[in-house]
């Protein structure tokens, strides 16, 4: 069975980390493991109807984000990786600086250390140099920064068939086909 992290930071696109764990759920045989940063939390009341409550039960297990003893911030806790949707700015510094002091930078410390995927859905526009500085060391350290820019290409007609195309071209990078990307002609 892949088990795979997900973590929700307090960025503006709450939406992808939550689509992740539904079309992760669906998909079935994936063990799913959710830290939702305080401010994700606020930052889905504004964008979502979601309760804190309904978002952690989309999640086979859900984690405290100050539990830095929690399973996942083990390197003997094995996964395929880690999906942070979407990474604000701040969580970003955290990893690329290896300041683990909360459970979503810790855990994705251990799949850098582990060499396991780890995909940042980074949500911040415009970019001045110390982003991208922060990009580029992340990339370093293993990290691989895709920012969920939608693909015109596949005409879509909803929000909801953007976000299902990043998502799904997100957890591609997992090895996961989750049939709700539109492939360049295909």
């Amino acid at each position: 069975m892949k088990r795979i992290i997900v973590g929700i930071s307090g960025a503006s696109g709450t939406i992808y980390g939550i689509r992740a764990l539904q079309i992760l759920r669906a998909m079935g045989g994936i063990e799913t493991h959710v830290i939702i940063s305080p401010s994700a939390l606020v930052t889905a009341q504004h964008e979502t109807d979601m309760s804190a409550d309904e978002i952690r039960a989309l999640a086979d297990h859900s984690h405290a984000f100050k539990d830095i003893g929690a399973s996942v911030s083990s390197g003997s806790f094995r996964s395929d990786g880690m999906l942070v949707a979407p990474c604000s700015i701040k969580t970003l510094s955290g990893i690329a600086n290896s300041y683990a002091d909360q459970l979503i930078v810790r855990a994705a410390d251990v799949c850098l250390k582990e060499r396991r995927k780890l995909v940042l859905m980074l949500r911040e526009t415009p970019l001045h140099a110390g982003h991208i500085d922060l990009m580029a060391r992340a990339t370093q350290a293993g990290a691989i920064i895709m920012p969920p820019v939608p693909a015109f290409y596949a005409r879509p007609r909803t929000l909801d068939e953007m976000i299902d195309h990043s998502v799904g071209r997100a957890l591609d990078l997992f090895g996961l086909d989750t049939g709700t990307v539109s492939r360049w002609k295909e």
